[in-house]
């Protein structure tokens, strides 16, 4: 998180979509491509050059998620000295607003998936693709 937040630190940058060179810039990219993609699942949101964000059962990803990352990264972009160089401005909206993810609805989704998608989740026609390798309608 150190690195992605230098260019804010050093004023190259106003917020994490505009850090440059940095995997957080990347992954947020990437993230916005397939979450308008009609064929996106969850796992597909991270760059595949990038190490994924996962879990701590799973020693070849890192131990987050990636939601968490970019809200805890622009949290603490915001937390900055304002009397130093560089932070995401409080006017800024934050990153889960300006990805088009409500924070109510996406916590909703996360601790109460199995209740309202039972085992997959996604667009429509997606859902349906994937029903039907399943064999399922």
């Amino acid at each position: 998180m150190y690195v992605d937040l230098n260019p804010i630190r050093a004023k190259m940058a106003k917020n994490l979509q505009d850090s440059d060179f940095t995997s957080i810039q990347e992954r947020i990219n990437h993230y916005k491509k397939q979450s308008t993609s009609e064929n996106t699942k969850l796992a597909t949101y991270q760059p595949k050059q990038l190490m994924a964000f996962g879990s701590n059962q799973n020693n070849q990803t890192i131990p987050f998620k990636l939601l968490d990352y970019l809200e805890l990264a622009d949290w603490s972009g915001r937390h900055f000295d304002p009397k130093k160089r560089g932070a995401i401005s409080k006017a800024q909206p934050k990153i889960l607003v300006e990805l088009g993810i409500e924070t109510a609805v996406w916590l909703e989704a996360v601790q109460n998936f199995r209740r309202q998608y039972s085992n997959f989740a996604g667009q429509p026609s997606a859902l349906r693709q994937c029903a039907h390798q399943h064999q399922q309608s």
